[in-house]
């Protein structure tokens, strides 16, 4: 036990406690801070002297200082971003007006699938892509530029599905594959069941590829090695009582030629048995270029 002073026992004594009232009064004239001290004369840590003659209470004893977070403390504790906070970075154009490719083909069989496109595929970024676009991107509270961007585009892929070929090359377009070895030598209509597509080659070159159909399931397309035997410019259909400009017959009834169905329908039709090809102005380019007795060969 520890034995108190001679200091802190006149402490307990009337004159030790009148010499402590006056350094209280002191005290409370210079606003100084003073020492207090228990009963037995214990001290229990600075006081501040309230002038006013009230009894101040004696002020909690601080907590010790809590130490600093650490790193992953801290930024669990930063405040998180909100639905309303707006990004920082504009979000970047994927595709705009005037780009081409396949990127291209699959952002408009999209918007097809959602009914803001009705032509195309087509693979060229166009005013009627950029019209829908705008569209879909009015009808869903999103700048509406035209131009398809990040936040655009994932939007549509939220909505639709994986596109598949028929739906890239719905209007045709698709990349021609290898042309058969009996396209190689002489003037041939090299038609490709498997790319949808006509070559018109010469010595093995090829000068021309155009998008083509072919008859469906109850009237297939011969296949096979034929040659042109007839031309007609203006030839109308009396059996199906249709137009068939540009018509190069090689199989019977059977002919190249411009469809306007096929310009306007695409693969969501069929010929009776013929080459369809929708582009007028370059079909008419290679039926002036074709002679009768050219080759022509249908193949997979």
């Amino acid at each position: 036990m520890r034995t108190r002073t001679d200091a802190e026992r006149a402490h307990g004594t009337p004159a030790g406690r009148a010499v402590l009232a006056g350094l209280v009064a002191l005290a409370a004239v210079c606003g100084c801070t003073a020492r207090a001290v228990d009963a037995d004369g214990e001290r229990r840590g600075p006081v501040h002297i309230d002038i006013t003659g009230t009894a101040p209470a004696a002020p909690a004893t601080p907590a010790p200082a809590a130490p600093a977070p650490s790193a992953p403390a801290a930024a669990a504790t930063a405040p998180s971003a909100t639905a309303d906070d707006k990004p920082s970075v504009p979000p970047l154009v994927l595709w705009s007006r005037g780009d081409t490719g396949r990127d291209v083909r699959e952002l408009q069989a999209r918007l097809r699938q959602v009914a803001w496109l009705f032509d195309g595929p087509t693979g060229t970024y166009d005013d009627l892509t950029e019209r829908a676009v705008r569209g879909f991107q009015g009808k869903r509270g999103l700048p509406q530029t035209g131009e398809t961007d990040t936040v655009t585009w994932q939007r549509l892929l939220g909505m639709t599905r994986e596109p598949g070929q028929w739906e890239l090359y719905l209007m045709g377009g698709q990349p021609a594959d290898a042309p058969d070895p009996r396209c190689l030598t002489g003037r041939v209509l090299c038609v490709s069941k498997s790319s949808r597509t006509l070559r018109w080659m010469i010595d093995g070159r090829t000068v021309t590829t155009l998008p083509v159909r072919f008859g469906s399931e109850y009237a297939p397309t011969r296949e096979g090695e034929f040659e042109v035997y007839w031309k007609s410019r203006h030839h109308h259909s009396t059996l199906y009582d249709a137009p068939m400009p540009y018509a190069m017959f090689f199989s019977g009834g059977q002919a190249v030629h411009y469809s306007p169905d096929f310009a306007a329908r695409g693969y969501a039709g069929a010929s009776h048995g013929c080459v369809n090809v929708r582009d007028e102005t370059a079909i008419a380019e290679v039926f002036a270029q074709v002679r009768t007795g050219d080759k022509v060969v249908v193949h997979w």
